[in-house]
């Protein structure tokens, strides 16, 4: 063993003591940098590493009916999620004890309340990461119950979800929306500036086991809810109308199938229904045509529906009236080339009053007394019909119809466009004409709106189009007279006659085309109105391409349905006087 002399012995100590003193000072140095020189950049970083930040999702608003009834709603839906890297055993105070759950036990809770196996989860259940998923968009049931477990490596993550309550009732004018929230067609479209809202924002502070930091969070934006909008629309009876539709769509085997019900003093919409319809909770369930509104959205050559209104425009221009007199034969030649006018059923050659031709739906009939009136005039009345133009709601990818220019028709059109062929309307547009002569001869536009109400209370209502007088009132009525005999002697009428009403109405059979000629298939209506002494509501049904019925015979039933299902619905007194006396032959 060898020992240092005193003098080297020191000089060691000192040096030993010079590298202390320097290793403190750096430390002591650095220790100020974190804490006091660079304290607020760190601060900032970790934060920002610690902090998220969140969308808020403003709750879009409700679709109601007429009664308050809801068509559509938002409710949350939530993921329910794992942090595997901290699963384990949880311990809770039971009656005054500590009992621990292994996670086993939590696991077999779980497979219980979410319906699913407890190995898939427990196979979740392992890991490193932050965020396995077990189960996506569960109610608020299911979220309720698994919360109130207080499992601490569970979470969730909420979302908005659009649901409509009462499945298809409706929904071909509801429209729906996509899985990623975009809207998609109906209301849900073009009425979102009142649904939808905007969303907020907030951040929040986690800690390293992936765990929202209780009382963190911070609200930078809050979010404002969408506006609740309220429709004129009765959910009883479009469930009634689509029910009876279906069932006609069905035994015709045709392609659908539509029906409107008009308010007539007001004109609301009452019921715009058609069959098939569409689901908007499950939309891809149907093919892309019975998604649309084909009240709004479709045309068809309304057919002998249409005489109602070359009838009436003969009234107004005083150029016939309801005992007007001609010759009808089954079929009739133009003074051009080899063309014949036919009517729909071979008959002997009938003595008719321009009533008898509403009744009897002689094509050949209105053609002759129709051409009383030039062209232009007949035109311009169709047009204040309210055909060839959009309604004023303008719904999405609403048809104007087909009504071209007077200037150009051809000799054909002219003819057939005084018994519906050769035009094309909309379903919507052909119940408006009838509501113009059941309101005595004033067209209103259809109201569907009673208002938008925003999330502070504050109400917006929507303008209706310019009510048009059509016709005089002396016309609409003598119209509803003729009207009437349609329904009390017509062969076809008399099956849309409602026990205890007068009924005035008209049906229509109109060929479809094909290509550029007219095929076997055939689009069938009846429109009408009731009480015909004093009419409050218009009913209007088309069936289109039925196949096993080719005249109106097979739309006046779901007419007569409909039409009584309203009547009792809204108590609407019966008549107790009888319908005025108008030869229909001479």
């Amino acid at each position: 063993m060898s020992l240092l002399p005193p003098h080297e012995e020191r000089r060691r100590f000192a040096f030993l003591r010079i590298v202390v003193a320097t290793l403190i000072v750096f430390f002591v140095l650095h220790l100020l940098d974190l804490q006091v020189v660079n304290a607020g950049n760190i601060n900032k970083v970790s934060l920002e590493n610690r902090q998220k930040t969140r969308t808020i999702e403003a709750v879009r608003g409700s679709i109601f009916d007429k009664d308050g009834k809801v068509l559509a709603r938002s409710i949350y839906r939530y993921d329910v999620n794992v942090a595997p890297v901290n699963v384990g055993p949880i311990s809770r105070e039971v009656n005054g004890s500590t009992i621990t759950l292994s996670v086993d036990q939590i696991a077999g809770q779980l497979a219980s309340i979410l319906e699913m196996d407890k190995a898939v989860l427990l196979k979740k259940f392992v890991g490193t990461g932050q965020y396995a998923n077990l189960k996506k968009k569960v109610d608020a049931s299911v979220y309720s119950q698994i919360n109130s477990l207080n499992i601490p490596w569970i979470y969730f993550d909420s979302h908005l979800s659009r649901v409509y309550p009462n499945g298809a009732v409706a929904g071909n004018i509801l429209g729906f929306i996509t899985a990623d929230g975009a809207t998609k067609a109906g209301l849900e479209s073009k009425m979102d500036p009142c649904l939808a809202g905007v969303n907020g924002k907030e951040t929040y502070e986690q800690g390293v086991d992936g765990i929202r930091i209780p009382d963190s969070a911070i609200v930078a934006k809050q979010a404002k809810n969408g506006g609740n909008l309220k429709l004129t629309i009765d959910t009883n009876l479009q469930y009634f109308a689509q029910q009876v539709l279906e069932t006609a769509v069905r035994n015709e085997r045709a392609d659908y199938g539509t029906a409107v019900v008009v308010e007539v003093k007001t004109g609301k919409l009452l019921v715009a229904a058609e069959a098939p319809s569409v689901d908007p909770n499950n939309p891809g369930a149907v093919i892309e045509r019975d998604r649309q509104a084909k009240v709004f959205n479709f045309t068809y050559e309304p057919g002998s529906t249409m005489k109602m209104i070359t009838a009436a425009t003969l009234l107004d221009l005083g150029l016939a009236n309801p005992e007007s007199k001609v010759v009808a034969p089954y079929k009739l030649k133009m003074s051009w080339g080899n063309t014949w006018i036919y009517d729909s059923h071979n008959h002997p050659t009938m003595n008719l009053t321009l009533t008898g031709v509403l009744r009897d739906s002689s094509n050949t009939g209105i053609v002759q007394l129709g051409a009383k009136a030039p062209r232009e005039q007949r035109f311009n009345y169709m047009k204040k019909f309210g055909l060839g133009s959009k309604t004023s709601l303008n719904m999405g990818g609403e048809a104007s119809g087909i009504l071209g220019n007077y200037k150009t028709w051809d000799l054909l059109t002219d003819k057939n466009s005084m018994f519906g062929q050769g035009v094309a309307a909309t379903p919507i547009q052909m119940a408006y004409a009838y509501q113009a002569i059941a309101n005595g001869g004033v067209r209103l536009s259809p109201t569907l709106f009673e208002g938008c109400t925003a999330a502070d209370g504050s109400k917006t209502t929507y303008p209706v189009g310019e009510p048009v007088r059509v016709v005089s009132e002396a016309t609409a009525r003598s119209t509803i007279d003729m009207l009437e005999k349609v329904v009390e002697q017509g062969g076809i009428g008399k099956t849309a006659a409602v026990a205890g009403y007068r009924v005035a109405g008209k049906s229509g059979t109109a060929q479809i085309q094909e290509g550029k000629r007219y095929g076997y298939l055939h689009a069938i209506s009846f429109i009408g109105m009731a009480p015909a002494e004093d009419p409050q509501y218009v009913v209007a049904v088309t069936v289109y391409k039925s196949r096993t019925v080719s005249n109106s015979i097979g739309a006046t039933p779901p007419f007569k349905r409909i039409l009584t299902q309203v009547l009792r619905t809204y108590r609407v007194t019966p008549s107790t006087t009888k319908s005025a006396k108008i030869p229909t032959t001479w």
